[in-house]
């Protein structure tokens, strides 16, 4: 059994800025030696999330405006009335996202379609510095 552990860094300009990570999870994956086994990327924290989806423009508007719809920024949120930093929709957006995605691992890659991508969103009202944390188990 084999693990592997490694970090992304992200510079991110906040409200629903989005990154491809899909190549540099790739690499933690081809750096682990793994075949066979999963890859598993979390974000910590409560305003960003992960998905999956086509990194192409219009699928990529698509999306943010569908998030926007679901969960619109400019309504009444208790977590503003509360601590008055005005992200209440930041926090319900990145917990419908999710903070994780796990990808197989077969014949030593990611086990993504052809159109699919990892996405990073950050749904923060403000830009960041994130951490995106990898893990690759296998053999």
């Amino acid at each position: 059994m084999i693990a592997h552990d490694a970090s992304i860094r992200l510079e991110t300009k906040g409200n629903l800025d989005m990154h491809d990570l899909t190549d540099r999870v790739a690499e933690v994956v081809r750096d682990a030696g793994v075949t066979t086994g999963l890859a598993t990327v979390f974000v910590p924290g409560s305003t960003g999330g992960l998905t999956t989806i086509e990194f192409e423009s219009g699928a990529l508007r698509d999306l943010a405006e569908a998030v926007e719809r679901l969960v619109p920024e400019n309504i009444a949120y208790a977590h503003n009335a509360r601590w008055g930093d005005g992200n209440g929709h930041s926090h319900v957006r990145a917990a419908l996202l999710r903070p994780d995605l796990t990808i197989p691992i077969q014949k030593g890659r990611l086990t993504l379609g052809t159109w699919q991508q990892i996405l990073f969103i950050d749904c923060d009202n403000r830009a960041r510095r994130r951490e995106i944390v990898v893990t690759v188990v296998g053999q």
